[in-house]
């Protein structure tokens, strides 16, 4: 007989053997702080089992409907042994596709609790509450495509290979895994110049800062990616430093790209092996593995490219490339298999942009005199540099791309299509020439017009601390009050008009010191806008009486009597009004008679009536 445990058993031993010794039940159940059926349960079965019957026994079910069958189990750990990658959910996922009809599906917890119990899976630590990203998707293909550099791929010989991708925003389609030797910038370019030829244009691009996309923490110029995305009108956006959440998409892909096929690949004999294995990858990625942001869905069911999915309603602008682009091809095979998408243009393959990425420079371009167009791309300084001189557009400007008009004259700035400044040129003939072959283009007709002899130009001036500005050689007074203001000048025949550049009210009036031909040779000349407008609201100014209490302002004479004699009152001047502020809180207002601006807005100063 085994042994029990007597604490329990033996009390009810004996409520037992007290009902046998003919004691009445309700008083051995009360008597042992039991009911009378607990104690007709411990008589049958002590009847049947003897002592062993007066044990606990279990209170579990014999059976559960809702429990996991045998067979479920030995699938989710034979899947899991055949994937160690495979997690609950994917499990769960392969297990819903493939359960034959009238089993039912397990749920991912189900999985979990499965993989835990036989020591397939090793509970993490819950995640605290860390930083909050928010979360952002284009609503549809080929609006955005994330574009990076990943390494981690060898040769038989040592040599650490780069693979550039790019995967697009919405469906995390992969449209671009191309093996180079080196990161340069034009393998980068081969390799999402022939992305373009077989997907089609996106709208944007959006890349981190590495020099192979971008000089925006170099010199300011265009790399051959920014030339590529804007001759096919390709926004070009950039990530902010130290940033690598803003791609990612591209950042994730890296993650698996590493975890299942970069960490187990082994090394490859050559660089078009490599590429194939790669390949191979890249169309299980497309099309056989689900994935968790898309609700368990494949990336090719909802890519489209832009070619097949515009066709019909637009004719497309054929592809932009620079010429040392157009012979390239790649190795790399479509990763969408022709079943997915029949449409799809056939890849051309060869092995030149696979092994030769090596930096070719573009043939110059013959500079033959005139004016030229380049681009530059603001630092995050705001200063951009061109042969010798800097330009300053600030730092809220970084990044953003600048086209520069320039000849022997002058240097126009523009910013999509908008011109934001003008300077007096300082370039040579041999400037304009060494800029022509870097990048430059011939030019256009100039944003702003040249100016006719005769007419109206307008300049920008800072005003100095004593209300001055420079003209040339000539010092003019515009007025202490503005000193330190940015102000613009518009310069006619007979006046200087100061005026706010911005909304364009008229400031002061001065009269013109130069001539035409002097003034066309100033810095920053352009031809003139619109005429200021006077201001709308009054002009406050103060005044004080003379002896017999008269004040002077635009001209005209008020008398106030000789109560205000030497005090000091104040005066609004409107364009047919004059207000005076008097000292009892009142005020009088006069009809404006004359038509002059104000010039001074200050009181003079009380005479010294002191005697040494």
């Amino acid at each position: 007989m085994a042994l029990v445990n007597l604490s329990v058993v033996e009390q009810r031993y004996r409520a037992v053997l007290a009902v046998e010794r003919g004691e009445p039940k309700m008083v051995v159940a009360a008597q042992f702080g039991v009911s009378r059926q607990t104690l007709h349960t411990w008589l049958t079965r002590y009847a049947q089992e003897g002592l062993a019957g007066l044990m606990d026994r279990t209170h579990r079910p014999p059976t559960c409907p809702h429990q996991a069958s045998t067979e479920t189990e030995t699938w989710v750990c034979e899947l899991r042994r055949q994937h160690p990658r495979w997690g609950p959910r994917r499990i769960a996922f392969e297990l819903a596709t493939s359960t034959p009809d009238g089993h039912t599906p397990v749920s991912k917890s189900t999985v979990h609790r499965i993989l835990r119990r036989h020591g397939l899976i090793e509970p993490g630590r819950r995640r605290g509450k860390g930083r909050q990203y928010r979360r952002w998707e284009r609503e549809t293909p080929m609006a955005l495509w994330q574009i990076d550099i990943v390494s981690g791929l060898f040769l038989t010989d040592g040599t650490e290979c780069k693979v550039v991708t790019g995967v697009d925003d919405h469906s995390r389609f992969c449209v671009m895994a191309t093996v180079v030797v080196r990161a340069t910038g034009r393998a980068v370019c081969l390799a999402f110049a022939e992305a373009l030829r077989r997907y089609g244009v996106p709208e944007e691009v959006l890349t981190d800062n590495g020099k192979q996309f971008t000089d925006r923490f170099g010199k300011g110029g265009e790399v051959l990616f920014d030339r590529i995305c804007r001759d096919n009108g390709i926004t070009h956006r950039l990530t902010e430093p130290a940033s690598p959440t803003t791609t990612g998409k591209v950042e994730r892909f890296h993650k698996t790209l590493r975890r299942d096929f970069l960490d187990d690949a082994g090394p490859f004999d050559n660089l078009l092996a490599a590429q194939a294995a790669v390949d191979t990858w890249v169309a299980e990625y497309n099309c056989d593995r689900p994935h968790q942001s898309l609700d368990m869905g494949y990336p090719a069911e909802r890519f489209a490219p832009s070619q097949h999915a515009r066709a019909a309603a637009e004719d497309l602008a054929p592809l932009r490339l620079p010429a040392n682009l157009q012979p390239a091809d790649s190795p790399q095979t479509c990763a969408l298999p022709s079943s997915a998408m029949p449409d799809a243009p056939a890849p051309v393959t060869s092995e030149s942009s696979a092994r030769d990425d090596a930096e070719v420079p573009s043939a110059p371009v013959v500079y033959s005199g005139g004016p030229v167009e380049f681009d530059r791309v603001v630092p995050a300084s705001g200063n951009l540099a061109v042969r010798g001189k800097q330009f300053w557009l600030g730092p809220a400007r970084a990044g953003v791309t600048v086209t520069f008009w320039a000849d022997h004259d002058s240097i126009h700035m523009s910013i999509a299509g908008a011109r934001v400044k003008t300077v007096r040129s300082h370039l040579c003939s041999t400037d304009l020439a060494a800029l022509a072959a870097t990048g430059g283009r011939p030019a256009g007709p100039p944003p702003l017009p040249p100016a006719e002899p005769g007419t109206a130009l307008e300049i920008d001036r800072i005003v100095s601390r004593g209300g001055t500005v420079s003209l040339g050689n000539t010092v003019v007074l515009a007025a202490e009050i503005l000193g330190g203001r940015r102000v613009s000048i518009r310069i006619d025949d007979a006046t200087l008009m100061f005026f706010d550049p911005d909304t364009r009210e008229l400031l002061r009036t001065r009269p013109n010191p130069l001539n035409w031909d002097q003034a066309r040779t100033l810095r920053g000349a352009r031809p003139a806008g619109p005429p200021p407008r006077p201001p709308v609201e009054p002009v406050t100014v103060h005044r004080r009486a003379s002896n017999s209490g008269v004040i002077m302002v635009v001209g005209q004479k008020i008398a106030l009597g000789r109560t205000h004699a030497h005090r000091e009152v104040t005066l609004h001047v409107a364009e047919y009004t004059i207000t005076v502020e008097l000292d009892d809180g009142g005020h009088r207002t006069f009809r404006r008679t004359t038509t002059h601006p104000v010039r001074n807005r200050k009181a003079q100063k009380p005479p010294n009536t002191s005697v040494s």
